[in-house]
């Protein structure tokens, strides 16, 4: 542990004994209930070290730990090691451990202090309710973190632009009329939204505030006739502040929101989620009636409109082009016994998709992990401790792009060198589970949850398992992992108890880990459509969006069915079509002999 990392924390365990906090919690949060934060919230990675998406801190008088989820067990416990954080795993998402922990280590009495801006109002009343029901208290007034900081980089400040109606397919002036429709029928007066992907595609704008999301850092206030948006106007070039304006958007500096909120009248009532709103901007509508429901903009823009459906197809194709140049150009490398590593692999992916029309920026970190590092399901490689590729073993390489015309997000395996027979197993088993997802159809109304163990019936079969869910929403330029739907094996998590419709797009991303030894994932996008009709009503089915095919080396075919065999090879057929002609000689020949039929 660095020498400041353990400054901070012994300030914060002092300020903790000053407000009278027996434990105090550091979750992976901004106010916006983001998945990935500014670096202005990155509090958790600041104190303790862990970059993973997920996790929060739990800090007592003697101790500290971080609990985090199964993605990330081997990465916590490698950039924990030697610091006074331990890892903690968390199994559950409905009965987190760290509350369990709290209530069964702490005296009656004791208080657990937190961030009420960082806390979302349901955590915060699921927090406070598990902590009574033990004689515990909670105290959400206590941002110990700003007090303690004394580099915090300043919010960011990079410039807001606006998404072509060419691109988005709808005007933010028919968007945020859908939207009142919504806020009407709830018997609102106004609608407060936080989500920051919300406010981006409500209002047709896109910005670089957040690593690898094309979003910027705001509040949306919207009202039956006009709305406040909440964010730095230096930030906005001046054309776009009077298109704004046209469109009856009034611009507020970013931290007056609160005020705001406690100005508005109280006969006002306020809409909220209350997933997405922090407990603190609740606390300024007190005086306010205040209606909660489920993110109406989440549903709205989760179903593509046609010309968002039809961008999406066409960007599959430059992504595409990208990965058959990475991986061409890594071929000739390797027999040129080059020193290419996994972290000169991401860098090189990410230079080929700059290269392609309307990028925008990568859509996450380049996950390239190398035999055991592949088995990390969430692992960034570093450059300095990077692994260097061989002519052997397996490659798990996941990544992805924003462009203008919509968002990837892509996972192959390949094999180096010539695979063993128990890694074609494993690959063919985990590509049975794909292909068992990609044709299903199945009734309209059908939960996530219902359709994720598809993926695993192979592998069950053979004993095996993977630990995370096997898709999840996608968005247009926008959050890679964007809600509602998705595919989990836990109905009760927001993606397993929602129903597919027609106009989402999400992944298919099964996979089997072999801790110590490789990792393998295959992921497509998948576009919901409705299938033809049936006797027993409306049905759905999947068309499959990603372009690019699958390592023939480790597909074993005994293990496949007929059907199978067939969907494979016309899959290939469908992306040697559809992405050669945009390729050279020698990449379209590569290319041909990816695609070749088993």
């Amino acid at each position: 542990m660095t020498i400041k990392r353990a400054a901070a924390l012994t300030r914060l365990r002092q300020l903790m004994v000053q407000a009278g906090l027996q434990a105090y919690l550091v979750p992976s949060n901004d106010p916006h209930q983001s998945e990935y934060v500014p670096q202005h919230w990155a509090a958790r990675e600041w104190l303790s070290g862990f970059t993973g998406s997920a996790g929060i801190l739990v800090i007592t008088a003697d101790f500290a730990g971080l609990w985090t989820d199964a993605r990330y067990f081997l990465q916590a416990e490698q950039e924990l090691a030697g610091t006074a954080f331990s890892v903690q795993h968390r199994l559950s998402t409905n009965q987190p451990e760290q509350i369990t922990w709290l209530t069964t280590h702490l005296p009656p009495g004791a208080t657990v202090g937190v961030d009420g801006a960082l806390f979302s109002v349901k955590q915060t009343r699921f927090l406070e309710k598990q902590l009574l029901e033990h004689g515990l208290e909670l105290d959400t007034q206590q941002d110990l973190i700003a007090k303690i900081w004394d580099e915090r980089p300043a919010l960011p400040q990079a410039p807001i632009w606006e998404l072509d109606i060419f691109f988005a397919g709808k005007t933010r002036r028919e968007k945020l009329s859908d939207i009142r429709d919504n806020v009407r029928q709830a018997g609102a007066t106004h609608y407060l939204v936080s989500a920051l992907d919300d406010v981006a595609w409500t209002l047709n704008l896109r910005g670089q505030d957040v690593g690898n999301t094309p979003v910027f850092v705001a509040y949306l206030v919207i009202g039956l006739q006009q709305c406040w948006l909440f964010v730095d106007a230096a930030k906005i070039p001046q054309a776009l502040l009077s298109a704004l304006a046209a469109d009856d958007i009034r611009i507020q500096p970013y931290d007056v929101i609160a005020g705001f909120l406690a100005q508005l009248a109280s006969e006002s009532r306020v809409l909220i989620d209350p997933v997405t709103t922090s407990s603190w901007l609740a606390e300024q509508l007190q005086h306010t009636s205040i209606l909660e429901q489920t993110d109406p903009i989440q549903a709205l823009k989760s179903i593509k409109n046609p010309t968002e459906i039809y961008h999406f197809r066409r960007v599959m194709c430059k992504d595409a082009v990208a990965l058959v140049q990475t991986l061409h150009w890594l071929e000739q490398a390797l027999d040129r016994e080059e020193p290419i590593t996994e972290y000169t692999l991401a860098q090189q992916l990410t230079q080929y998709r700059a290269a392609q029309a309307d990028y925008v920026c990568n859509s996450f970190d380049t996950i390239a992990g190398y035999n055991a590092n592949g088995a990390i399901v969430h692992y960034r490689p570093q450059k300095d401790t990077a692994a260097v590729l061989q002519r052997s073993g397996l490659l798990l390489l996941d990544s992805g792009g924003h462009y203008l015309d919509g968002t990837t997000d892509i996972t192959r395996t390949i094999a180096l060198g010539p695979p063993s027979a128990e890694q074609q197993k494993h690959f063919t088993l985990v590509l049975k589970g794909m292909i068992a997802l990609s044709v299903a159809q199945f009734p309209a109304g059908t939960l996530g949850v219902q359709l994720d163990v598809l993926t695993r019936i192979p592998l069950w079969q053979a004993g095996l398992n993977y630990s995370h869910g096997a898709g999840h929403g996608v968005g247009f330029c926008l959050s890679v992992h964007e809600k509602p739907q998705g595919f989990v094996p836990d109905a009760k998590s927001i993606r397993g108890y929602t129903p597919l419709q027609a106009g989402t797009v999400s992944s298919n991303e099964p996979g089997y880990y072999r801790t110590g030894h490789y990792g393998i994932r295959i992921e497509n996008l998948l576009l919901c459509v409705e299938a033809a009709p049936q006797e027993s009503g409306a049905f759905l089915q999947f068309d499959t969006l990603t372009l690019f095919p699958f390592d023939r080396q480790l597909i074993q075919v005994a293990l496949l069915t007929p059907d199978e065999k067939n969907w494979i090879n016309d899959y290939h057929a469908q992306v040697f079509s559809s992405v050669s002609p945009f390729l050279d000689a020698a990449e379209q020949a590569w290319l041909a002999a990816q695609c070749a039929p088993l």
